[in-house]
C-alpha cells in the first residue's frame, strides 16, 4: 500500500483538532443514519455480508412470459395477491416494492390497485399482464419462510447483487471495525473541536446499513490523518480519507461510490470539511455486472491504496497560488468568474473573518466560496457555488 501519512499530531485527549469551517458539508450519510431502523444496522462488514449473501443464496432469477403469469386473489385474505409463475411449484407473493414494479411494468397505477379489493385488483393486473407489449419480465424470487417476489424488472436488467458490493469492500476493509485502516468513523466533539476516531461501534454509531431493498456503507481511514498545510493559528490542517457505496439488487437505486477527503464526522453522521468529492454510479443496465467488475471495484481499490500526495500537493499549490493582492484584484477575480457583487463581498468577508486577512490565494477563495455555498438554502444554488469552487482548484491540479 503506497500511503504516506504526514506530520499529524494527536491531541492529548486521543483525538485530533480539526477545522470543520473549511470545505463542504455532505449530508448523504446523515440521511441514511436518520432513516435506518435497528434491524437494518450492522456492526461489521462480516455480519452484513453474511446477511445479504444468505439472501441471494436463497434466491433465483428468471425471465418469464407475462401472458403465462396468473394472478390469484385469496378470498380469505382480501388484501393478499399471489402470482402463479410458469414452471413454479408454489404461488409467489409480491412484496410491497415488487408489486409497485410489476404494476409499473404493465403501466397500471399501483397506488390505485392497492386500494381495490383483492379480486378486483387481480382482474386489472391480469389484464395488464395479458396485454403487456414487452411480453417478458425478469423476476427475483426469494425463499424467506414463504416464496417472495422481491423484484420485477425488464428482461435486460443487469443485476448486481448486494453481497457483490459488500464483498468488494471487504477486500480492502476486512470487517470495517479497525482490523484494517478502513473502519466505521469516530465522532466530532463540537465543544472542543476534537475529532475522536476511536468510538465503540453500536447501533447508534454504525454506518453499515442493509435492508430488503438496498445496502449502504460508509468507512473512513481516520487513524491515519493527513496534514495538508497549516491553519491561520499555525496548527496543522488535518484530513482523513473516506468513501461510501450503495447498491440495490431489486432496482430501487443504482450502484455507486463516492470518495473524498474530510475533516470530521459528527454524531449525526454529517461529513464536515469535505474536499475533492468524486462520485461514480452504474445503472443496472444489461452490462452492469461487467462495468462493476472493470470500473467500480478497481476504482474502490485504487482509492484505498493510493497515496495522498497528489491531494496534498494540490492543496499546497492552491495555497501558494496568489491571484489577488488588492481589494480591486479580489473583486475582479470573483466577478470575472460569475459571482455577483453581493456574493463577492460575502466571500471576501468570510475569509477575512476566518483567516484574519483578506483572500489572496486560490485556496483562500475556494474556502470562502464553499463557506458561502453552505449558507445557500436552494440546492441548485449550492451546487453551482461548489462547482465554481471545484473549477478553481482544478486550475492548479
Amino acid at each position: 500500500m503506497n500511503m504516506q501519512v504526514l506530520d499529524a499530531r494527536r491531541d492529548a485527549s486521543g483525538g485530533y483538532k480539526v477545522d470543520v469551517s473549511r470545505g463542504e458539508r455532505v449530508g448523504r450519510v446523515s440521511s441514511e443514519w436518520f432513516s435506518r431502523p435497528d434491524d437494518e444496522r450492522f456492526l461489521s462488514l462480516g455480519d452484513m455480508a453474511g446477511a445479504v449473501r444468505g439472501r441471494s443464496e436463497r434466491s433465483r432469477t428468471r425471465v418469464v412470459e407475462t401472458t403465462l403469469i396468473h394472478v390469484e386473489a385469496n378470498r380469505n385474505d382480501p388484501e393478499r395477491l399471489a402470482l402463479i409463475l410458469p414452471g413454479a411449484d408454489a404461488p409467489v407473493t409480491p412484496t410491497h416494492w415488487s408489486f409497485g414494479q410489476l404494476a409499473s411494468q404493465v403501466s397500471a397505477p399501483a397506488a390505485y390497485l392497492r386500494q381495490l379489493p383483492a379480486p378486483l385488483a387481480a382482474i386489472n393486473l391480469q389484464y395488464g399482464l395479458t396485454s403487456h407489449r414487452a411480453e417478458q419480465i425478469k423476476t427475483l424470487e426469494t425463499e424467506n419462510g414463504r416464496l417472495e417476489l422481491r423484484a420485477v424488472t425488464g428482461p435486460d436488467y443487469g443485476r448486481i447483487y448486494d453481497h457483490e458490493l459488500v464483498e468488494a469492500v471487504q477486500k480492502i476493509a476486512g470487517n470495517g471495525t479497525g482490523d484494517t485502516r478502513w473502519k466505521v468513523p469516530g465522532v466530532l466533539d463540537w465543544s472542543t473541536g476534537i475529532y475522536n476516531p476511536r468510538v465503540d461501534i453500536t447501533r447508534d454509531t454504525t454506518t453499515l446499513y442493509a435492508s430488503d431493498r438496498d445496502v449502504f456503507l460508509f468507512l473512513v481511514d481516520d487513524l491515519n490523518p493527513i496534514e495538508a498545510g497549516r491553519l491561520s493559528d499555525g496548527s496543522p490542517d488535518l484530513y482523513f480519507r473516506g468513501f461510501y457505496c450503495w447498491n440495490s439488487e431489486v432496482g430501487a437505486k443504482t450502484l455507486g461510490m463516492a470518495s473524498f477527503y474530510l475533516r470530521a464526522v459528527c454524531q449525526n453522521r454529517n461529513l464536515w470539511g469535505v474536499e475533492q468529492f468524486e462520485e461514480i454510479s452504474i445503472r443496472h443496465s444489461k452490462y452492469a455486472a461487467n462495468r462493476f467488475a472493470h470500473e467500480a471495484a478497481p476504482a474502490l481499490e485504487g482509492f484505498a491504496n493510493s497515496s495522498p500526495l497528489p491531494f496534498v500537493n494540490g492543496i499546497r499549490a492552491a495555497r501558494e497560488r496568489i491571484v489577488a493582492r488588492t481589494d480591486e484584484d479580489r473583486s475582479d477575480f470573483l466577478r470575472g468568474r460569475g459571482f455577483s457583487k453581493a456574493e463577492t463581498g460575502k466571500i471576501i468577508e468570510t475569509v477575512l473573518a476566518e483567516e484574519g486577512r483578506p483572500p489572496e490565494s486560490i485556496f483562500d477563495f475556494v474556502q470562502g466560496i464553499t463557506a458561502l455555498a453552505r449558507d445557500k438554502s436552494h440546492q441548485d444554488a449550492r451546487l453551482d457555488m461548489e462547482g465554481k469552487a471545484k473549477k478553481l482548484l482544478d486550475r492548479v491540479h
